[in-house]
């Protein structure tokens, strides 16, 4: 099976607080790590940890120390990365999480988005049995359509899933961040199937209606990458040719494992 991500990458440091930042107060960072996250990077490690191949993943980095470092830990974790290099610098992010489990990104720079235009091997996309896009531009949201199965985010942005007027698969995002809220009814055509996760709450698919969280396997550490981690499941899933349920089934049982690692990789 050949899987694909196309999307993003941040540079996160992740630091476990002994609280959230408060104004006018002063934080000790308890343990920290830094790694190539972003929802491109963690759909895209998720995968190939779900299949035990490599996964190639279509990004954008900024031609700097930071950028070199994305690619050869992404490498390390099974993906055959194809890199449109960028003068602007790569984007980075701070991930705090306190002992209960909260935690607030904050993310530094622009995001750095593939194009079609970039000289990478698009021609690969037609052979993918299933492919996730979190950034990219409307005529390369349309090539990824070539893929046996097509998923994105609503990060990808409405005004370019709009213009692309593809039929995805899925549309799978949050339901609880009003930054990935899309009503289907904005799109022509509507997703094939459109999956809204609520964290420890499950989650709502239409078609399906709602669905429930997995177990957690091991103590609540954080939940960062828990919806992307979701997502790969899910595509992975679909991409297997199983059905929507046993594939938001697999998803929740990969969020629930990510919920209990520090970092999305652990």
């Amino acid at each position: 099976m050949r899987l694909a991500v196309v999307g993003h990458i941040e540079w996160v440091q992740f630091l476990a607080v002994d609280q959230l930042p408060r104004p006018g107060a002063i934080g000790h960072a308890l343990r920290s790590l830094e790694e190539p996250a972003g929802g491109g990077a963690v759909v895209a490690v998720q995968m190939a940890r779900l299949t035990q191949q490599p996964v190639q993943f279509f990004t954008a980095l900024g031609r700097d120390a930071v950028g070199e470092a994305c690619v050869q830990r992404l490498q390390a974790l099974g993906l055959e990365l194809h890199v449109a290099w960028r003068d602007a610098p790569t984007r980075r992010g701070l991930s705090l999480v306190d002992p209960g489990g909260d935690r607030a990104i904050t993310v530094i720079g622009d995001r750095l988005s593939p194009s079609l235009s970039d000289p990478l091997p698009w021609e690969d996309l037609a052979d993918c049995d299933g492919l996730f896009v979190t950034a990219a531009d409307a005529p390369l949201l349309r090539a990824c359509r070539a893929s046996k199965v097509l998923a994105a985010t609503p990060r990808v942005r409405l005004p370019v899933l709009q213009e692309a007027a593809v039929p995805l698969d899925a549309l799978i995002g949050s339901g609880l961040d009003p930054g990935e809220a899309v009503d289907p009814t904005q799109l022509t055509p509507a997703p094939r199937a459109l999956i809204r996760t609520e964290g420890a709450a499950g989650g709502h698919s239409v078609p399906g209606g709602r669905y429930d969280a997995a177990p957690l396997p091991g103590p609540l550490v954080e939940s960062y990458g828990c919806g992307d981690s979701f997502a790969a499941g899910v595509v992975t899933g679909l991409a297997a040719q199983r059905s929507l349920a046993d594939s938001i089934r697999l998803g929740a049982q990969c969020g629930a494992a990510c919920a209990t690692r520090f970092g999305p990789y652990g």
